[in-house]
């Protein structure tokens, strides 16, 4: 089994979310972690400077840990703006220019999910932002409805990774859909928009889930970790990242891009 990594891009800054009400609730999140332990006191005082300080994002912290970890992952990024995706089209294309340039595939993190032409619209946006002929994507919060992954295989993406299922990679018409394995805020926040599990109750889990896909005969497990909490802010998670690479490794598994899998699974057809 290999592991392929990738990394949603849902904040850039804190700022561009003047006109909505996601710092209130970041605040509050924060307080009520702290108020049943789950994060100490240094990092709510982190949190709250991080949002002075304009620093939502850690991206370059998380590529240079990437790199250094020979883990070929993926970041998607968004072109279009809803469900607390803010960022600028400009802002998106240097960092998309940023990414490329360390050596690391870009997707679209979507935001259409249930409009065609929507669809389309933002595979062309980005197309032309990136200046990439082919890329793949995956949904923001993983909408989809029944219509998603057929639309997305029309439009031309290589790839999507937007089905939360324990499945091996299968093919939509021309375009591969990786079913995603864990993604870091459903291990670590049970049921719950805020962090309620200890880290020895994460990794527990974790290593379940790692188990029982091996059990499954899955090819591709595939994470999802948001650079966003490759923080010391975010010390569960950045430490359960950490934890989880080192972990991999000393199982003796390697770790792949997407486009990499692709290439082995059209070999094996």
């Amino acid at each position: 089994m290999k592991i392929i990594i990738s990394h949603d891009v849902d904040h850039i800054s804190a700022w561009e979310h003047s006109k909505d009400l996601i710092i209130p609730k970041f605040i509050a999140r924060a307080l009520i972690e702290w108020c049943f332990g789950y994060i100490s006191t240094s990092e709510v005082k982190g949190r709250l400077l991080s949002v002075i300080n304009n620093k939502w994002n850690q991206i370059e912290e998380l590529m240079e840990f990437d790199s250094s970890n020979s883990i070929p992952s993926t970041f998607f990024i968004g072109v279009m703006n809803e469900c607390y995706l803010a960022y600028r089209k400009d802002i998106a294309s240097k960092w998309i220019e940023k990414i490329r340039l360390k050596g690391f595939d870009v997707g679209v993190h979507g935001i259409a999910y249930n409009s065609f032409n929507n669809m389309f619209e933002e595979y062309k946006t980005f197309k032309k932002i990136s200046s990439l002929d082919t890329f793949g994507i995956r949904m923001h919060y993983l909408r989809t409805t029944d219509n998603t992954f057929q639309n997305l295989a029309r439009i031309g993406y290589v790839f999507d990774s937007s089905e939360k299922a324990m499945k091996n990679p299968y093919k939509i018409e021309t375009m591969w859909e990786f079913p995603l394995h864990i993604m870091d805020g459903y291990i670590i926040c049970r049921n719950q928009r805020w962090q309620n599990r200890k880290f020895k109750d994460i990794q527990h889990i974790t290593i379940n889930y790692l188990e029982n896909a091996q059990r499954k005969g899955i090819l591709y497990f595939t994470v999802l970790f948001h650079d966003r909490y490759f923080s010391d802010t975010f010390k569960t998670w950045k430490e359960w990242y950490i934890w989880f690479v080192t972990y991999c490794k000393e199982l003796g598994m390697d770790f792949i891009s997407y486009r990499d899998a692709i290439l082995e699974l059209d070999n094996l057809m």
